[in-house]
């Protein structure tokens, strides 16, 4: 049998309610406490980010948590120098827990002389001394292949099945799940799949850039309740008017499953003066006051499906076994019992 050291974690300033959550999830796991590694990951007065490490961790199988969200910039540079620290310190090997992975949204060339930023991100994170990706919900699938070391995408469309299944009990015959665009579909159509309901889509046609021209419902959703169901919520302008078409279109209720929510500006706002009757979202961006407060937006926890990848990375067993709701239903046990 292979000798293993206990996994350690690390976290960045970007979301330490989740990574401390993540800790107690593997604690549990382990039968023994996991903390997260004692450090300072902080700014000098010229705002360069500075990381230091009290804990030894030559030799130690290290996972660094820390969503590139906003500010975008700071944490993925608070991700790298981490990194650097830790394999400066001799770390046998480093995984980068990303729960949410910024500049996704630039993922091609949309037009001459723009660049493909996330692959150049892919190429830092590669460079910096991290082996590993472990991340949720990827914007587009194909991202993997930007990076040159193994990249494991979980995804939110099992936890949200067991959310759907719970809240929705005994009525799932009257619910549709909704894509709000065209390029959405797959990923409307596998949570549809997985809770057995049917598939509507919301073509939106923009004149030009942040505009949205048209609005059409593509399938009937007369008399039923809605579930849009997409990646990223941002500034909820989208959001909020498929929301409104949906209604017009005969829907009884409509609510939406986010999985990062990104939410920024006016997007609170919008959303509590939406006919939206809820939002539900994940921690994988640490929500702000004003999202926690918001009486119409829900937040479902990631810390346990994380924490179960973290061990299975450690372990060197299947992650995609994570993929499926039913392995996910004893994790997420004491949340959502049966359903």
């Amino acid at each position: 049998m292979i000798d293993r050291t206990e996994p350690k974690l690390i976290s960045g300033n970007a979301n330490i309610p989740l990574a401390k959550a993540i800790a107690r999830r593997m604690s549990l796991h382990r039968g023994m406490n996991v903390g997260l590694v004692d450090a300072r990951v902080e700014r000098f007065n010229d705002q360069e980010v500075f990381v230091e490490v009290y804990e030894n961790v030559r030799g130690e199988d290290m996972f660094i948590i820390q969503s590139t969200s906003n500010p975008a910039n700071d944490n993925l540079m608070e991700l790298l120098i981490i990194a650097d620290a830790l394999k400066r310190s001799s770390a046998s090997r480093i995984t980068a827990v990303i729960p949410y992975f910024g500049y996704a949204r630039q993922d091609r060339r949309t037009k001459a002389r723009t660049p493909i930023s996330a692959k150049l991100v892919a190429n830092m994170i590669a460079q910096s001394g991290i082996e590993r990706i472990l991340t949720l919900d990827l914007h587009a699938a194909q991202i993997q292949g930007f990076f040159d070391i193994p990249v494991d995408n979980l995804y939110a469309a099992p936890v949200f099945a067991l959310d759907v299944l719970h809240h929705f009990k005994g009525r799932l015959q009257d619910v549709t799940v909704v894509s709000p665009d065209v390029g959405g579909v797959a990923r409307a159509r596998e949570l549809a799949k997985r809770i057995g309901c049917a598939l509507a889509i919301v073509d939106k046609r923009r004149e030009k850039p942040g505009e949205i021209a048209e609005m059409t419902v593509i399938g009937d959703v007369s008399g039923k309740s809605c579930i849009i169901v997409d990646d990223i919520c941002d500034t909820a302008g989208t959001l909020c008017k498929a929301a409104e078409v949906l209604t017009e279109a005969g829907a009884t209720e409509v609510h939406s499953y986010i999985t990062h929510g990104v939410l920024s500006g006016p997007a609170v706002e919008r959303i509590t003066n939406s006919v939206m009757k809820s939002l539900v979202i994940t921690d994988s961006i640490a929500p702000t006051e004003a999202v926690k407060s918001a009486h119409n937006i829900r937040i479902v926890p990631t810390a346990p499906m994380f924490a179960q990848g973290i061990l299975n990375t450690w372990k060197g067993t299947s992650v995609s076994s994570l993929f499926d709701t039913e392995t996910l239903t004893p994790i997420y046990e004491g949340l959502y019992g049966e359903v």
